[in-house]
């Protein structure tokens, strides 16, 4: 049966028909570690028949999330070697993460901050770490783009990001702010004229980036939240990650890019998996990736093509996997080149 509350327990995915009751030992292992939440809305869209669905394989937990291969870490894009104060994360000179909030609507089980989201994660920044966190934005007059991330922030109150939306308002240098989040693909009903208007602040430009891996996560009431953001002078990109028994296929990438064109949404990342413990069954190879990416190339418009990205382990930002940043040293093994031109092994060594 479909489910009518979020889903946020194994008993919770039992009663709902997306675990059987033999697995329950084996998954409260894995929620003792990571969080579960599904929302009705994402819940509804798994077909229960499907042992492989894509929806389901996103959201529901699964036992190999308990085997950590070596090359997996904790902090896969080292957000902690650059956050010089709570909640902000410097990686780039002009542009910093604001990780207001350290939960989320719906886990996905390839998190790569898994480790640092949920109940059981890094919570919420406190009036105190909050303002410490806009000093020093305010004090860095080369942060251009404040990008707020968690956790995901659109799962704050229309009044809280009000407030976080005025606070940057009076720091002239800040001229672009970008939400990350899944809202409004999860929980499409909260994209409201109220949230809307709490995005906006006198003088910056707001983008929303809409994490979505699959098709069918975009929904009629997915596309209608999307033009509501859309209509009201929001920009729109897409982020999603390249994942095994996802969307490793061209044919489901292309039908994805396509629908977000069509809503207005622009693709702008296709991610590599990063290294988070517990995930390495959502991983393709690079080369795999490639094929994949390359397969995109004159089958559907400049408009639907997304960058195909790595975080590089460690914190030393993104690179462009299907450019030149990226080459082969041997089997499964690479050099990466940052944007700064340090090279690193990918998988890193030990």
């Amino acid at each position: 049966m479909n489910a009518v509350k979020p889903i946020k327990s194994v008993d919770d995915l039992v009663k709902a028909g997306l675990a059987a009751p033999s697995d329950r030992t084996r998954l409260e292992a894995v929620a003792a570690r990571y969080a579960i939440a599904l929302t009705p809305a994402i819940s509804k869209r798994i077909d229960r028949a499907d042992p492989d669905d894509p929806i389901a394989r996103q959201f529901v937990p699964d036992a190999a999330e308990l085997t950590v291969a070596p090359e997996e870490r904790a902090d896969p894009i080292g957000d902690h070697a650059h956050s010089p104060v709570e909640g902000i994360v410097h990686r780039y000179p002009d542009r910093v993460l604001l990780k207001a909030v350290h939960v989320c609507p719906v886990y996905c089980r390839f998190c790569f901050r898994r480790e640092m989201v949920g109940p059981q994660g890094l919570g919420t920044l406190d009036a105190a770490a909050m303002q410490a966190a806009f000093d020093y934005i305010s004090s860095h007059g080369e942060i251009w783009e404040v990008i707020l991330t968690g956790g995901d922030p659109l799962v704050l109150s229309s009044r809280r990001l009000g407030e976080i939306m005025e606070a940057l308002a009076g720091i002239a240098h800040v001229k672009i702010i970008r939400f990350h989040t899944r809202v409004p693909v999860v929980d499409p009903e909260k994209i409201d004229a109220v949230l809307i208007a709490a995005l906006k602040a006198s003088g910056k430009t707001v983008y929303v980036a809409l994490h979505a891996n699959h098709p069918r996560e975009l929904t009629p009431e997915a596309r209608a939240a999307c033009g509501r953001l859309v209509d009201a002078g929001i920009a729109m990109v897409s982020q999603s990650v390249l994942l095994k028994g996802v969307n490793d296929d061209p044919a489901v990438l292309a039908e994805l890019m396509k629908a977000f064109v069509e809503i207005r949404v622009k693709p702008y990342y296709l991610h590599h998996p990063d290294l988070a413990p517990g995930t390495s069954h959502f991983r393709v190879t690079i080369e795999e990736g490639q094929k994949i990416v390359a397969a995109l190339r004159g089958r559907i418009s400049g408009l639907c093509q997304p960058a195909y990205i790595l975080d590089i382990p460690g914190g030393h930002g993104k690179a462009v996997i299907n450019g030149s940043a990226i080459r082969a040293t041997g089997e499964g093994c690479y050099s990466v080149t940052d944007y700064r031109g340090g090279e690193h092994s990918y998988p890193p060594a030990g």
